[in-house]
């Protein structure tokens, strides 16, 4: 292009991002301010942040100037840049900056309440998102599918197996449709309570084909309460629809619980099927530094 302007190098920026690209993104975002000399708008920060975001701690450094570059030119409490802050802040660990962030904001949307649930949810604080949904209900604002994806996540953290029923029949009252992330969700809390038969009636009921995260959380659930039967009933059929080169957890997961039974025969099997298929497991890291 002989002449690029904002819009061009926002689109691009948020096309990386999108794409997962998220270091190229910022990379481009810095060359449109510092090569450039280009001033972003309020949706190239938006942009930026959301990236930052998707990174955890390593994209905090980044988030950090391109906050301060925000209030600079008093963009921090506009509702857009806000909620992307909160998201970005609770992403990275830095929890009690978003917490900071989402009080001093006058406007919240649905996606502000979100963010904080959802972060809240994530660190932990499972009363305190469920407390925050009950207050967002109150001051009439509608939650969304994400939402109660947040809320559900708080129940599974800490066994609130009533209060996860509650909050999932609330979804369609609301109007909303319910996400396979609902129904993963919910095999994760009841699992987790040992209600393991409730569990494999909900990936029964699923309007949708159980992906491997929703497999995981019940054959990790019957893993932990030693119900190696129930877990067998359905190994195969997750093993039909896993792709070795993107799931080799799954396998070392079926392959204890083959062991944890005593069935060697078949743990030997599934390990000379992981070396057949080059499966390895990624190890295990985070996103947030303590």
């Amino acid at each position: 292009m002989p002449r690029r302007d904002v819009p061009s190098w926002s689109a691009m920026i948020a096309g990386y991002v999108n794409y997962g690209s998220v270091v190229c993104g910022l990379v481009l975002f810095q060359e449109m301010m510092v090569k450039e000399r280009l001033f972003p708008d309020q949706i190239t920060v938006c942009s930026a942040l959301t990236g930052c975001a998707r990174i955890g701690s390593c994209g905090l450094l980044a988030g950090k100037s391109i906050h301060g570059f925000a209030v600079k030119n008093s963009w921090e409490m506009n509702v857009a840049i806000g909620t992307v802050l909160v998201d970005m802040y609770a992403k990275c660990g830095f929890f009690k900056q978003a917490v900071r962030i989402f009080d001093m904001m006058e406007e919240k949307n649905v996606m502000t309440w979100t963010a904080l649930i959802c972060g809240s949810a994530q660190h932990g604080f499972s009363e305190e998102a469920l407390s925050l949904f009950e207050i967002m209900q109150k001051r009439g604002v509608k939650p969304n599918e994400l939402t109660f994806t947040g809320v559900l996540t708080a129940c599974a953290n800490t066994g609130l197996v009533e209060e996860g029923r509650r909050y999932f029949n609330l979804i369609e009252e609301y109007g909303l449709e319910l996400r396979i992330q609902h129904y993963g969700c919910m095999v994760d809390l009841l699992g987790k309570a040992g209600l393991l038969d409730e569990a494999y009636e909900t990936i029964q009921n699923m309007k949708y084909e159980p992906n491997v995260i929703v497999w995981t959380a019940y054959l990790s659930a019957c893993k932990t309460h030693n119900q190696f039967g129930m877990a067998e009933r359905v190994i195969d059929q997750v093993l039909r629809m896993v792709k070795p080169e993107n799931d080799g957890g799954i396998y070392t997961l079926i392959c204890d619980i083959y062991v944890l039974s005593g069935k060697w025969d078949e743990a030997q099997r599934i390990r000379d099927l992981m070396t057949k298929e080059s499966v390895r497991k990624v190890t295990g890291s985070s996103s947030v530094k303590s």
